[in-house]
């Protein structure tokens, strides 16, 4: 007699960017219930769960283009509104439901799913957290994910400082759990290439301005030129018209068209651990990269040049040993990283990040197995809490105070017609349009 294979957990992914679906899509691979990622599958088992991808669509509603170079592949994809995604919500049966999205959507769907479930005895375990490093917004950004089943922190610190949030305004601590980034992994850095790959890893917001935008460009291609044996990588994130999570104002694309770099300097875009296969020395500014980086101990470096800042996120790596200067890079100088802050980051180096997801897993599961089913999401905002902010925060995803869609959300029945699909496309051009083209010109001629 053939053994039984173990039904395959179902879970949701809701993401409104390239990032965080990639988040959203590896994290639920590496809690989904049942044995680890890392462990082999019996014979005749299947592999993985069950995902269904739903793409919030907004501003920075990823491409094709971007969904394939992040490279997580799903069950079924697509694009929804807050509203259909409800709709969507109240009619499936999931084990899990991943919450990737800024904080104000996750507070918004929360509301929303709460009134959705509100009558249901069974419903998914609710997950979200954060796509990286979390350096500003600390209170804000973690009471709007406060109601999930698990808020997931991708570091020991990060652990400590989410409880110390929740305790201090006498909200409930216990979803906090502690993981690490889902995206770490690729082999350990094994000595130089051939040729020496430096590579900078860019990012869409940070620096903002054209100087210091244009500054960092022309000390890359200045270590291009220095050291014509080394191959000099600008690694970007998304090509014009695209947006990620976060708005850029300025591609480098465009920066880069004003110079004249040497044969030894290129862009590149694609999977940012492939990327890393042939990377000798990766900079940044404040990138995740760097701790994808650290965690195959390849050398890395945060810069200084623009100051240690808040603003720029550099300071998070305070006590690192990764910060530097492009001077002190061109002298030779090559940082080592402090073993004990890397430690506390979930970097992982030490071979324990096979095991990092085991807590929230066994997590998932009891709740799966908690007898009468899980009670009602209950977040921490309500309009007794905040009635000057939720309403605010809910209206934006077509909400009323109370969870419920407001009069005039687009209706989770009706198929988009031809006409519809069309005008969205085009709004959403326009509205890049006017972020990467007509706003920088806006703020320059206030600046006369």
């Amino acid at each position: 007699m053939p053994v039984s294979t173990p039904k395959r957990p179902r879970i949701a992914v809701l993401a409104d960017s390239d990032t965080r679906w990639k988040w959203g899509a590896l994290t639920a691979a590496r809690i989904a219930p049942g044995p680890s990622m890392e462990a082999a599958p019996s014979e005749g088992a299947q592999a993985g769960p069950l995902l269904d991808g739903f793409l919030l669509r907004g501003r920075a509603t990823p491409t094709p283009r971007q969904l394939q170079e992040v490279g997580v592949p799903a069950d079924s994809l697509r694009e929804v509104t807050a509203v259909e995604f409800l709709c969507a919500m109240a009619q499936g049966s999931y084990d899990v439901l991943v919450l990737s999205l800024v904080g104000g959507g996750v507070q918004a769907m929360l509301h929303g799913l709460a009134r959705v479930w509100e009558n249901r005895t069974e419903r998914p375990v609710v997950v979200t957290g954060y796509v990286g490093v979390v350096y500003e917004k600390l209170a804000d950004g973690l009471l709007l994910r406060h109601g999930a089943d698990l808020v997931l922190a991708n570091s020991r610190q990060d652990a400590d400082r989410f409880r110390a949030v929740y305790e201090g305004v006498g909200a409930d601590a216990s979803a906090v759990t502690e993981v690490a980034l889902p995206f770490l992994g690729g082999a350990p850095y094994e000595g130089e290439h051939d040729p020496y790959t430096v590579v900078f890893a860019a990012q869409p917001s940070v620096p903002e301005s054209r100087k210091d935008r244009t500054y960092l460009l022309n000390r890359l291609v200045q270590h291009a030129r220095r050291h014509p044996e080394r191959e000099v990588l600008l690694k970007l994130r998304s090509k014009p018209g695209e947006h990620t999570t976060h708005i850029e104002e300025l591609p480098y694309q465009r920066l880069v068209q004003r110079l004249d770099p040497p044969d030894n300097f290129r862009l590149v875009y694609g999977n940012m651990g492939e990327v890393l296969d042939r990377t000798d020395l990766l900079v940044t500014v404040s990138s995740t990269a760097a701790l994808e980086s650290l965690h195959r101990r390849i050398p890395t470096v945060v810069l200084t040049d623009l100051g240690i800042r808040e603003s720029l996120g550099n300071h998070h790596f305070v006590g690192s040993g990764c910060l530097a200067s492009w001077d002190q890079l061109d002298a030779g100088h090559r940082p080592a990283p402090d073993e004990d802050w890397v430690s506390r980051q979930g970097v992982a180096v030490d071979g324990s990040y096979d095991s990092a997801f085991d807590a929230a897993r066994e997590r998932i599961a009891e709740l799966l197995d908690r007898p009468g089913g899980l009670p009602s999401l209950t977040p921490y905002y309500t309009p007794v809490t905040a009635p000057g902010y939720l309403p605010g925060i809910l209206a934006r995803h077509h909400l009323g105070p109370d969870g419920t869609p407001l009069p005039g959300a687009p209706a989770a029945d009706e198929e988009p017609g031809p006409v519809r699909q069309i005008v969205r496309r085009a709004a959403r051009g326009a509205y890049r349009h006017g972020v990467q083209r007509v706003a920088p010109v806006i703020r320059r001629m206030g600046e006369l």
